[in-house]
């Protein structure tokens, strides 16, 4: 005898409306539609967000989605998912069939229209952004990661009609500047702009771009973009007044356009760059104008020096995230004086840049008690002593990454996990120098530690892994390529950690016997990147 149906006699449409837009996953959207008819109806009205894969046939999928629901306000459309025709199952198959049948040959005329002889699309095209612009007039946010046939057509058509649209991402997109200027034109709310790799682009449909929406635009990425020039980064200074983040990544790019968005853009608080023609001039304006900035990163500068480090030490004392990549002219000095100028500091990466040092991370350890995250890589001349500076002082790491650091061994491991106690991920690869006591001691004294990384590192040993099972709580482990680890210390991660969800062991030359395996029957979701047969060298 089945039961009343008291929700659906009860409660109001717009009831159950509030209730599903409250609902946090896909996999719950998706359950509920499932329950009956009404429910089904009522969460498409609800659905705000869809991901749609660029290949296979989205074009049709894209005409599809927009049918059903009408009020989206976030696409998401990326090449390199592949999205998939639905499939009609049980005693309706067959209506259903002839009614997609039908909707394809109608979609089939309507591109014969336009001299197409065949109905194959396999990547988002014009008609598919099209369909997008029709479907989904309140659109906020759209995103097209690498789709390469979608042209400045489709993007005008786009623009004209979803006037509401906050952020646009055209990354990998062959829009050009006719399509910019009539974004720019209709879309006066934009805030939020990705035209990376987007290498059809000129400094008119920039300037077009700034000057429609210099008013709204607070976040601009660019890179590959082998057309624009500092005159685009000018129009941005002097239009864009609200702008909040610049990523930038062009050879073509000089002083003059980055002196204009620090000129320009006081409110500016992320800048990345890599900008290889650029000087400690246009960094020394940053650090004058920018006492906004927040965030600041760093890649391949060839003629950037420690005078220009020093001027951001001076003026940004708001700066938490730091990166310095391939810069190789920078020295301790530099690092000393962003140290002890930006003491609130929480991130900080370096990646290859030969001329910092053990003394320059010291002053960090010593200036910065924030820091949460630190990056380490191939960074040959920083030893022990700056992570007994780093342990000492920072005591609220959460993260350590060390990559090729062969100065770095068991002395500065066991300093950190003697001081940063909150430690909950810890990376490290091909440090020779690292061995059991180093990993013993995080054992022993990091008892928040879920993620622990430990690849190419020949000196650890079973005993490691050992007090790592009896001390931490680990969810993600990578021991890829310790050669000297066995079945003792498998045995041991897995008897005293059973939320371990993630295991890697490949590229092992002693193999740990298959035995252990038995003792992760409580895993919720064991991803195991590894292949017993293939362990042996």
């Amino acid at each position: 005898m089945r039961s009343h149906d008291w929700i659906n006699t009860c409660l109001p449409d717009e009831l159950i409306l509030e209730i599903l837009r409250r609902l946090d996953s896909k996999d719950s959207h998706d359950a509920c539609s499932l329950v009956c008819r009404r429910w089904l109806a009522l969460e498409r009205l609800c659905r705000a967000t869809l991901r749609i894969g660029a290949s296979g046939s989205p074009d049709l999928v894209v005409k599809l989605l927009a049918e059903r629901f009408v009020n989206v306000k976030a696409v998401y459309i990326d090449e390199r998912l592949s999205s998939s025709l639905p499939v009609s199952v049980g005693k309706k198959r067959g209506r259903d069939e002839n009614s997609l049948t039908s909707l394809m040959l109608s979609y089939a005329a309507e591109k014969s229209e336009y001299g197409e002889e065949e109905f194959e699309s396999f990547c988002l095209t014009d008609a598919g952004l099209t369909a997008v612009a029709n479907g989904f007039s309140k659109l906020e946010k759209l995103s097209l990661i690498w789709c390469p046939n979608v042209t400045s057509l489709g993007i005008m058509s786009l623009a004209q009609r979803c006037s509401y649209l906050k952020s646009l991402d055209l990354q990998g997109s062959y829009v050009g500047d006719q399509g910019l200027a009539v974004v720019g034109k209709c879309c006066k709310l934009l805030a939020d702009v990705n035209l990376r790799f987007c290498e059809s682009l000129t400094d008119a449909g920039l300037v077009d771009l700034a000057t429609g929406c210099g008013t709204s635009l607070k976040s601009l990425a660019m890179a590959a973009c082998a057309k624009i020039t500092d005159k685009s980064l000018e129009a941005v200074g002097s239009l864009c007044k609200s702008l909040e983040s610049l990523t930038l990544d062009s050879e073509f790019i000089r002083n003059k356009g980055i002196l204009a968005i620090a000129q320009g853009c006081p409110l500016l608080k992320v800048l990345k760059l890599q900008c290889m023609n650029v000087t400690d001039d246009a960094l020394m304006a940053v650090g004058i104008s920018c006492l906004s900035l927040e965030m600041l990163a760093l890649y391949s500068f060839q003629q950037l020096t420690d005078n220009g480090l020093r001027s951001i030490g001076k003026g940004c004392k708001k700066l938490k995230n730091l990166t310095l990549s391939d810069c190789y002219f920078l020295s301790d000095k530099g690092l000393e004086a962003v140290a002890s100028g930006c003491t609130g500091l929480t991130h900080l990466e370096v990646n290859g840049c030969h001329n910092i040092g053990t003394i320059g991370l010291e002053s960090v350890g010593k200036s910065c008690p924030h820091l949460t995250e630190l990056a380490l890589l191939y960074c040959q001349r920083i030893g022990n002593f700056s992570l007994q500076e780093v342990g000492r002082g920072c005591k609220y790491l959460q993260a350590l990454h060390l990559v090729d650091c062969s100065s770095i061994g068991d002395g500065g491991i066991c300093s950190i996990a003697r001081g940063c106690r909150n430690l909950k991920k810890l990376h490290i690869r091909r440090c020779y120098e690292v061995g059991n006591k180093g990993i013993v001691a995080v054992g022993e004294h990091c008892h928040s530690l879920i993620d622990l990384s430990l690849r190419f590192c020949d000196r650890v040993r079973d005993e490691a892994l050992i007090a790592i099972g009896q001390g931490c709580p680990l969810e993600h482990l990578n021991v890829s390529g310790c050669n000297k680890i066995g079945d003792a210390g498998i045995v041991a991660i897995a008897r005293g950690c059973p939320q371990l969800t993630h295991l890697d062991v490949s590229v092992l030359q002693v193999c740990p016997l298959p035995r252990p395996l038995r003792l992760f029957a409580s895993l919720r979701a064991l991803f195991l990147c590894m292949l017993w047969s293939l362990s042996y060298f």
